[in-house]
């Protein structure tokens, strides 16, 4: 097996790698750390929810980010839209760093770059009708729009989603939460953005209002050649949804692959974890497959462990492990581990 570090080509979608083309997003050493005031006698802490994480993303494509809550997946996804301030890195958006854009700049680029919120009713104003809430992107980016043009874009949008127009002037809590999300996703995609950031968009619904939140994502991805940047804890939904996987681990990257060799083969033993705990429906197979069973609680980001960061649950660990931190390695194809024993035991997903 050729194992080189992971370069910066690497990390870019399968498509774009040699140069064939310029990715729609690239995030180059992306970190975020919030600072803790201690007590009276005490040092100032930090928490490092985010820690030099790199990927691309090309145009119409799904990157699916993974891990435990509290792994920095949020973090990361408000950090590359500068809804807060990274500490260090670069996220460049079709050439451009937007780290470096001033505000104006940046409200500017802002249009072509939206988000969808994890609690659906929680991101609606309850004082705005739905209207004046898928309508607030025109306000803001089209002020000289008409009143008639305005209200017909927006009943297209409300269209789209499967909303029906004589909803327009209920308030949000008339809504169910999955009609929420879709009141939601109407209000991101109204501008036509380029990529969303879906912050974990289904965790809050109900599973057969996951399916069609889901599915109507994936249509409006390929009416529009979106981008999507898919944040959640459910490896099914990612499976379902994703092109390409990425695992982070107390705000490290763990492994980066293509889907379905992700699937077949995970190469880190978190990443082994995380899938063997997808429930199967069929109870036969559910009991006879193997199970890998992570022991204790994920450390805290304030005080993280030395060397690899997953090394004080990992059950292949070794004083390597405790004392060196691994480098994002490719293993073929694109497949990139940060592990010193990538490989060496599997774990299939049935």
């Amino acid at each position: 097996m050729n194992e080189t570090a992971a370069s910066v080509d690497m990390l870019k979608p399968v498509e774009d790698r040699g140069g064939a083309a310029q990715p729609l997003l690239q995030v180059d050493g992306l970190t975020k750390h919030f600072p803790v005031r201690g007590d009276l006698f005490s040092k100032r802490k930090t928490v490092r929810a985010v820690d030099d994480v790199s990927f691309a993303i090309a145009k119409g494509e799904t990157v699916g980010i993974v891990g435990e809550s509290g792994c920095g997946k949020s973090t990361l996804g408000r950090a590359i839209l500068r809804l807060i301030k990274a500490t260090s890195g670069n996220v460049v958006w079709l050439g451009r760093d937007l780290h470096g854009l001033d505000a104006a700049a940046l409200r500017t680029e802002r249009r072509n770059m939206q988000i969808i919120f994890q609690d659906p009713l929680a991101s609606l104003d309850p004082r705005m009708t739905v209207g004046q809430i898928i309508a607030r992107p025109l306000k803001t980016f089209e002020p000289g729009l008409g009143k008639a043009e305005t209200e017909r874009r927006v009943t297209a949008a409300m269209q789209e989603v499967g909303l029906a127009p004589e909803m327009l002037r209920r308030y949000p809590h008339e809504f169910s939460g999955g009609q929420c999300q879709r009141i939601g996703i109407a209000r991101a995609m109204i501008l036509r953005p380029k990529l969303v950031v879906c912050d974990e968009p289904v965790s809050a619904l109900d599973v057969s209002i996951q399916a069609q939140i889901i599915n109507l994502l994936r249509r409006l991805q390929k009416e529009n050649d979106l981008a999507l940047l898919f944040i959640s804890h459910n490896l099914s939904v990612v499976r379902h949804i994703s092109h390409r996987v990425l695992v982070l681990y107390l705000g490290r990257v763990m492994e980066v692959a293509e889907r379905d060799a992700f699937y077949a083969r995970p190469l880190h033993p978190y990443s082994q974890a995380l899938i063997s705990a997808i429930p199967v429906p069929d109870p036969k197979q559910e009991r006879s497959r193997r199970r890998v069973v992570l022991q204790g609680d994920l450390p805290s980001p304030l005080n993280p462990p030395l060397g690899c960061r997953f090394c004080t649950r990992c059950p292949r660990a070794t004083d390597l492990c405790h004392r060196e931190e691994p480098a994002l390695i490719d293993h073929g194809a694109g497949h990139l581990v940060a592990c010193h024993y990538a490989g060496e035991e599997q774990g299939v997903l049935s």
